[in-house]
């Protein structure tokens, strides 16, 4: 057999035929004036010309080519191929070159990947002070007091062993167990209402401690001794958790359907406890518990919203459900197909079945869902996720943030939210006031339970909670005396700036308005004491009163207190009262030394009545009964709307440029509310700033008091002592979807000051907008955009690379390529999304652009589309256009720092490459074979492997994973094949591969979680695979191309125009959706660029006849194109 490159060299041209053209003189010698231009010495121009052209006519060579090598490798294959370059020419044997000089040549030809423009590195600098700024605002400005205290307890838990096989087919995965708080409830036997705590994202069963133990001793130490609450049903409570082994259930969504099977399988062993008596210790008469209450943190709350979508869930087992920083609304992160389709779904199942889409009975009409929320300290999810708004309706639900809870008063962190001692107490208390043993479903009525759950967790100056004062009948008898009565004229305010001065009870009467009232005015009392409700000897109670005889119906002996403050009541007037104890509302205390809200001080008391609520009534009488003289004080007023209520009609441009300024007169209500209706967004945080001037003639009795709130969700924080601070609402979000109801108006921000209105001073108000503290707001909202923006990056810096290859032959560094698109495409595409972004968000209303959604989505017209806010920055307000060109910005620049990270790697695992290399080779020999790529065979064997391990055992994201592996070993080869021939193909070789492996980096992440999951189940013992990660289709592009490029296959140019068409399509489609859906469906990016993969596959395979048997030829390795040549030109056997 005679040598192949014998044969090549007898058959190469002859060396007339090298003679240059007349217009090949002429190029030559305008190459050689710019290499002069470019530094090089004219007395070398000839010479460097002569070796450029030598060094030009040498054919492709593939790694592991010498430059020197002095013959050309053709084939028919090549020389047939249209798609490929025309065969050059070989160079002659005369003319040697020196191998220093010949290596300068390429080193000064070949552009360097390090080298970047001043443009490149400017928006690189820029992008890197906007990301340092905006994570420097995120970590350090706007952030809320901490106000937790510890809590402490004394657990034991009891495992629950028979709940095996026979039960669950998880009972080798997942535990059931029974807390007992030690030293108060050492019984084991269930007695109370079952309690079922679900832990959240990586959360323990443990976490249940601090709510479980208080439950116990509130019970212990007060519920047990007190006749009425046992009368009403209250007994203890059986708090049951599950242990999950800590999985990863925000990043995998078949896991979250694998907990919602198993805690229906739980609830119904739970309420089998009850039926067995060596197991259970309740009251003779006392029906057995029907249902189950459940207690869900973070993810925990989502998976209990699931459970009732399942098959295996039995109807009525659950009325009743408490989740803690739980997102609702929508997926943390939208990585796994899996978890965005459950939540879509389950989000779907709540909606229909309160919106009568479903048939018969609503299965959730029972149902009572309570959301709350840690507030700005939460760091895990945004608390806007948290909204039930749209979900489920006001009578069946709510949202409401801990800072808005009485006597909690204070935002909390993720994990803070289960050991709060305050907000513990909080939750512990509400809970006993839902539950009623006497019921087989173990709680009152679900619209008690609303009724209930708003009393205990709003402030009560909500609308939506209901006035105690308006159930009661009449229970006191008032008799108006002149020496004990002070009865004041209409308007006059009550002051009191201490009690019991007159050592005997003393009725303050103020007489209500008569109607018609304005809209809007109130009836305000607010005093440092604690409203007595009658029933115990206090200092100071609120009648609302009407005149006797009272209304029919109502008989004289319903009055259990008989009051007559003089002991004579003939001639007098006499009043059928009720007491408004009941409707009183804490507000944190505010004085000169006050701090915080939550500070360990005796709360304020706060009524407030709108005049229509009281227009039965026609006296408000304030009962003073304290018997010496004592501090305190009292302050009651009837206020008109129009000077208790300032509207700001100031836009979001206003308020950005010029903030906006409110100064309140000296003549004012106490309580003066202040609305701003254009800041409700989430993305602005703002500076607030009080400034009273002093008091004129009396001391303040309290120090200004302020509260912050918004209608939806129920956000209150509140300011004592108040000069300022920190304003920021969890009002409208991105890629939020809109209310159930329908409607995306908001009443936006409000702020109530409460101040001393006989102090006779002025207050200004300002408020502006902080732009610093702004930023910080963007990391928790935009979190995934960070990921997808960059993807559209490269898909468009890959574009360019590919369009200049096609057409020069030369295919561009990454960073060759980022700096023209920095100077040509980038920006024309990212003004193009803005004014996308601004016409999109302008038309979110549009009936046209409405039909347009509602088609694409598959939607009704008249249904709500739940998707409105799933593109691009997920906002329906143009305001935020700039948010568009910010992003690209960083995310430009977030490519740049990655390509250089990968280079630096690059170059530093080459370098320990070849170290170990030189240290460990043994013969020249053994070094040649380790240069070469695996054989045919070779790459047949482990890419079958992989493949059947894909289909049987492991999930596609670790094939993926180890691709990245293999790509980065292919990127080490080719540089230093590309450093060791400094040949022009040798780079094109190794800045595709390593384009390639930067868009393979930027997909890892999405695939990364899965794995996780997958990893954390081999530890547990789990090996059930997950059907649903177990497809080929979903990697074999990313399989075929990393295979195909280990070899050293360098893709060939398109030379048809149609197939480059069709190139750049698929390229800038990827990149408009990243841009577009890349946050909402972020595992789409994954699909793309799998077929990506595939279509470049193709490509490679159109080096030859795109057939059956090329792609044979490929897999074998027969071909010329697929084979690989070692160092010396010497094709391997």
């Amino acid at each position: 057999m005679r040598d192949r490159t014998s044969s090549d060299n007898d058959d190469r041209p002859k060396p007339a035929s090298t003679t240059p053209s007349a217009s090949d003189k002429a190029k030559a010698s305008v190459k050689s004036r710019d290499m002069i231009r470019d530094g090089g010495s004219g007395s070398r121009s000839r010479l460097q010309e002569r070796k450029q052209s030598r060094e030009l006519s040498v054919s492709p060579v593939v790694e592991g080519h010498s430059p020197l090598m002095r013959t050309s490798i053709s084939s028919p294959a090549l020389e047939k191929n249209p798609l490929l370059e025309t065969p050059p020419t070989p160079i002659p044997h005369d003319a040697p070159a020196p191998i220093a000089d010949h290596v300068r040549q390429h080193a000064a030809r070949l552009p360097s990947p390090w080298r970047c423009s001043f443009l490149t590195l400017a928006t690189s600098m820029a992008a890197l002070l906007l990301l340092f700024t905006i994570v420097h605002s995120f970590l350090n400005r706007q952030q809320d007091p901490k106000g937790c205290a510890m809590s402490y307890m004394m657990p034991r838990f009891n495992h629950f062993a028979d709940f095996d096989t026979e039960h669950t087919r998880f009972a080798s995965k997942y535990s059931l167990y029974l807390y007992r708080e030690g030293g108060v409830d050492d019984d084991v036997r269930v007695k109370g209402i079952p309690v079922l705590f679900i832990p959240g994202n990586a959360g323990s069963y443990k976490q249940v401690r601090p709510i479980a133990a208080e439950a116990a001793r509130y019970f212990h130490d007060t519920l047990r001794m007190d006749g009425h609450a046992i009368g009403d049903g209250k007994r203890p409570l059986d708090f049951f958790t599950v242990d999950f082994n800590e999985e990863l259930i925000a990043f995998h969504g078949q896991t979250l359907l694998d907990q919602a099977e198993y805690l229906n399988e739980a609830v119904a062993y739970i309420l089998a406890l009850y039926h067995q008596p060596q197991r259970s210790l309740r009251e003779p008469g006392l029906p057995d518990p029907k249902s189950v209450i459940i207690l869900g943190h973070s993810m925990g709350g989502v998976v209990a919203r699931t459970m009732l979508r399942m098959p295996n869930y039995q109807e009525k087992t659950i009325n009743t459900i408490i989740t803690l920083s739980a997102p609702h609304a929508r997926p943390p992160i939208s990585f796994d197909p899996a978890m965005v389709e459950t939540y879509n779904d389950v989000n779907t199942f709540w909606r229909d079945a309160y919106s009568g889409l479903t048939a018969g009975k609503s299965p959730l009409d029972d149902v009572t869902l309570v959301s709350v929320a840690g507030g700005g300290l939460d760091t895990m999810i945004p608390s806007e996720y948290t909204s039930l708004t749209s979900l489920v309706p006001d009578t069946h639900g709510f949202t409401v943030f801990t800072s808005s809870i009485p006597n909690v008063w204070t935002g909390m962190d993720h994990l803070a939210i289960m050991w709060c001692d305050q907000f513990r107490k909080a939750l512990v208390r509400a809970i006993f006031d839902v539950i009623d043993v006497r019921r087989p479903g173990q709680t009152q009525s679900r619209p008690e339970r609303i009724r209930a759950f708003r009393k205990r967790l709003l402030t009560g100056m909500e609308p939506v909670v209901e006035k105690g004062l308006l159930e009661k009948e009449p229970n006191f008898f008032l008799t108006l005396e002149h020496s004990s009565t002070a009865i004041m004229s209409h308007g006059e305010r009550l002051v009191l700036r201490s009690l019991g001065d007159t050592g005997t009870t003393k009725a303050h009467v103020m007489p209500v308005p008569a109607q018609p009232f304005v809209e809007g005015s109130k009836f305000t009392l607010l005093t440092d004491q604690t409203l007595d409700a009658g029933e115990e000897e206090g200092t100071l109670s609120v009648l609302l009163c009407s005149v006797f005889p009272p209304p029919s119906g109502f008989a004289v002996l319903s009055y259990a207190i008989n009051l007559d403050s003089t002991g004579n009541s003939a001639g007098s007037t006499r009043l059928a009262c009720k007491n408004a104890a009941s409707d009183v509302s804490l507000l944190p205390a505010s004085t000169n030394t006050s701090v915080n809200a939550f500070d360990n001080a005796k709360p304020f008391s706060y009524l407030q009545y709108d005049l229509h609520t009281v227009a039965d009534y026609q006296f408000v009488a304030v009962l003073e009964k304290a018997k010496e003289r004592q501090p305190g004080w009292v302050m009651a007023e009837f206020s008109q709307a129009a000077a208790a209520s300032i509207q700001v009609n100031k836009g979001h441009h206003q308020i950005l440029m010029g903030g906006l300024k409110v100064k309140l007169p000296k003549q004012r209500p106490m309580m003066t509310e202040i609305k701003i209706p254009e800041v409700h967004s989430t993305l602005f945080a703002y500076s607030l700033q009080v400034k009273q001037k002093k008091c004129d003639k009396y001391a303040s009795s309290f120090a200004p008091l302020m509260r912050q709130y918004i209608a939806e969700p129920y956000e209150s924080k509140y300011f004592v002592n108040t000069k300022g601070g920190n304003i920021n609402v969890h009002g409208l979000s991105p890629y939020m979807p809109p209310p159930l109801l329908g409607g995306g108006a908001t009443e936006g921000l409000s702020l109530q000051l409460w101040t001393d209105p006989t102090c006779n001073s002025t207050v200004e108000v300002s408020l502006k907008v902080d732009k610093l503290g702004s930023a910080g707001k963007l990391v928790m909202r935009y979190r995934t955009v960070f990921a997808a923006f960059p993807l559209l990056v490269v898909a468009l810096v890959l574009r360019k690379q590919f369009k200049v290859y096609d057409t020069t032959g030369v295919f561009m560094s990454f960073t060759q390529s980022m700096d023209q698109c920095i100077r040509t495409s980038l920006p024309a595409i990212f003004i193009a999304l803005t004014f996308f972004g601004v016409a999109v968000s302008k038309s979110s209303h549009n009936i046209w652009t409405r039909h347009l959604l509602s088609t694409s989505t598959g939607t009704s017209e008249q249904t709500i589309d739940f998707t409105v806010n799933d593109l691009m920055l997920g906002t329906s307000d143009p305001f935020f256009w700039f948010l568009v060109p910010l992003f690209a910005i960083i995310a430009v620049g977030i490519c740049i720092a990655m390509n250089y990270i990968v280079l630096i790697l690059e170059h530093v695992f080459a370098l320990i490459f070849s170290c170990v290399r030189a240290w460990t080779q043994r013969t020249v020999d053994e070094h040649r074979r380790s240069q070469g790529p695996l054989t045919a065979t070779q790459r047949l064997v482990t890419t079958g492997i992989l493949v059947l391990m894909v289909v049987t055992v492991i999930p596609y994201q670790f094939a993926y994973m180890v691709l990245c592996i293999v790509q980065v070993a292919t990127c080490i080869r080719a540089l230093k094949g590309a450093r060791d021939t400094q040949s022009a193909q040798s780079y094109n070789f190794y800045n595709y591969t390593h384009s390639m492996l930067v868009l393979m980096l930027w997909i890892l992440p999405i695939n990364m979680p899965v794995l996780v999951v997958w990893i954390h189940n081999l530890a547990v013992h789990w090996l059930t695979p997950f059907s649903t990660h177990h497809n080929l289709l979903c990697v074999l592009g990313y399989i075929l191309l990393v295979e195909m490029m280990s070899t050293n296959n360098m893709i060939p140019r398109v030379m048809n125009r149609s197939i480059r068409l069709l190139t750049n399509t698929i390229m800038f489609i990827f990149a408009i959706y990243a841009a577009s859906y890349g946050v909402t469906y972020a595992y789409m990016m994954h699909y793309f660029v799998n077929a990506l993969c595939l279509w470049f596959f193709v490509i490679h395979l159109s080096s030859g006849p795109v057939s059956l048997a090329n792609l044979v030829q490929y897999i074998t390795g027969a071909d010329g194109s697929s084979s690989s040549t070692t160092s010396k030109g010497k094709k391997r056997p």
